[in-house]
């Protein structure tokens, strides 16, 4: 089929899992009565997007996914691409409007062989050397390929997930128990440290497995995940490569660079609303659709023209998310027409 019109999403379900059924320590279970309302009103804001392809994050188990497109009648509409998601871990999935999918979805555990941050940095010789050790993603990277028009390329889609900003747990570690007095005061800054280095280190990991789709080639791509980090993070600095966002009658485009559909939307507005998560009043947007040069109004070589993205936050005001059914992201959507650069 040769769609005219397409529109993707980003969505986090907030720890979609069974009822009973355990998630991280220190989380409660889901009751039966906070699944059934977390069921319809995931089901309902899915209907409501009514996108094309849904990057979904925090997915325990792919039967409560199941039971959300049951709850909202859209089994016949999307293909379900949640293999892995057996209620063991948080698994990043999606939902492909049926006809679409192509190929074998995979999910990457692995950091890819160029993935190396060592470094005894001869161009500074004041500077420490640095060598960070990090195997694989804490949420492995879903990538899948969609099918959006008859003639190829074909459409690569990575959905990810990237290391929170909440500090990891030290007061467990053999080291910190050697000497509780010495690290107790700095608990939470070496926390935040231990998360930033590991999402950095996740932004790039992704950001190298991106080049080598995308370096030389002219296939499409689209990045939609939470990644814990704002429009003008370094994370994001690292995964979009930073192109220029040339604007007016000029002809621009980057192989490997990424645009953020925040920044698109700017282009198109003259307020900046955007946040999709708030925490201790702080209102920040962790939730991106990153696009290639193919979805850049401004591109030489665009083959999709951006046309609009909508964000759905007002449940972030809920006080009880486990009363209300709601998420605590906003979930971003984001659309495009068919319209060739000529």
């Amino acid at each position: 089929m040769d769609l005219q019109r397409f529109s993707v999403a980003t969505f986090n379900l907030y720890n979609l899992q069974l009822p009973g059924e355990p998630m991280n320590p220190g989380q409660r279970v889901w009751t039966a009565e906070e699944f059934d309302r977390k069921l319809t009103w995931i089901g309902g804001k899915l209907a409501a997007l009514d996108a094309d392809v849904v990057g979904l994050q925090e997915l325990w188990h792919r039967d409560a996914i199941v039971q959300v497109l049951e709850r909202a009648d859209l089994t016949e509409v999307y293909d379900v691409v949640a293999d892995p998601a057996d209620g063991g871990r948080i698994v990043c999935a999606a939902l492909v409007r049926r006809g679409l999918l192509r190929g074998q979805p995979d999910w990457i555990d692995v950091f890819p062989d160029a993935m190396r941050l060592d470094s005894t940095d001869q161009a500074d010789l004041q500077a420490p050397a640095v060598s960070v050790s990090i195997p694989g993603f804490s949420r492995p990277v879903l990538h899948l390929q969609v099918a959006l028009r008859d003639d190829p390329p074909l459409t690569d889609v990575f959905v990810t997930h990237l290391k929170s900003k909440l500090p990891t747990r030290i007061d467990q570690e053999p080291w910190f128990d050697a000497d509780p007095d010495l690290y107790r005061p700095h608990t939470t800054a070496l926390g935040a440290a231990l998360s930033t280095i590991r999402r950095t280190a996740e932004a790039t990991a992704l950001r190298v497995l991106l080049t080598g789709v995308m370096k030389g080639t002219t296939t499409p791509v689209l990045v939609l995940g939470d990644v814990n980090d704002g429009q003008h993070s370094n994370t994001l600095n690292i995964l979009t490569e930073q192109p220029r966002y040339l604007v007016g009658e000029s002809r621009g485009g980057a192989d490997i660079g990424l645009y953020t559909a925040q920044t698109l939307q700017e282009y198109r507005d003259t307020r900046d609303v955007y946040y999709t998560h708030v925490h201790d009043d702080l209102r920040e947007s962790l939730d991106h659709v990153l696009v290639s040069e193919q979805f850049y109004d401004s591109s030489r070589r665009r083959l999709w023209l951006f046309d609009g993205l909508v964000i759905h936050n007002d449940h972030l005001d809920d006080e009880d998310h486990r009363l209300t059914g709601s998420g605590d992201h906003g979930v971003v959507r984001v659309s495009f027409t068919w319209r060739p650069f000529t």
